[in-house]
């Protein structure tokens, strides 16, 4: 895990001026791999950081985003998360909590022959169903 200073120096490194709200949400996303919305962060940094706003929090996803330091998750249509693990993996969404929880998955060993021919910018490979823990209640 990445202290305060480390943050810093990871944005400096992806030039983004690291700003104490930019490091803040940085910190969050690598806190907390709950896959958050916007308003998720919003609502836990903003009791912290009082001149935050949804916009700024938008904003430097954007910026995060397009500095690839973090992904974009949609799994729904309607909603949009974040993921700050910027490798390749999966995902599995629980219908009946709505976490969504991280797979290691070889994509090498997935038979994608059919696609030979094709140039692949994105991979995105999403599981819906009831988590273990949903399951188990």
């Amino acid at each position: 895990m990445m202290n305060i200073e480390e943050i810093g120096i990871h944005l400096k490194k992806h030039d983004i001026k690291p700003s104490y709200q930019r490091i803040k949400i940085f910190q969050y996303l690598l806190e907390h791999k709950n896959h958050p919305n916007v308003d998720t962060i919003y609502k836990a940094l903003a009791p912290e950081i009082p001149t935050l706003s949804k916009t700024t929090v938008y904003n430097t996803l954007g910026l995060f985003i397009e500095k690839n330091i973090v992904k974009v998750l949609v799994i729904e249509e309607n909603e949009t998360r974040y993921d700050v693990d910027t490798g390749v993996h999966g995902h599995f969404k629980c219908e009946k909590c709505g976490k969504i929880e991280d797979l290691d998955i070889n994509f090498g060993e997935l038979n994608i022959s059919q696609l030979s021919d094709y140039k692949i910018d994105e991979r995105h490979l999403y599981f819906k169903g009831i988590c273990k823990s949903c399951l188990n209640k």
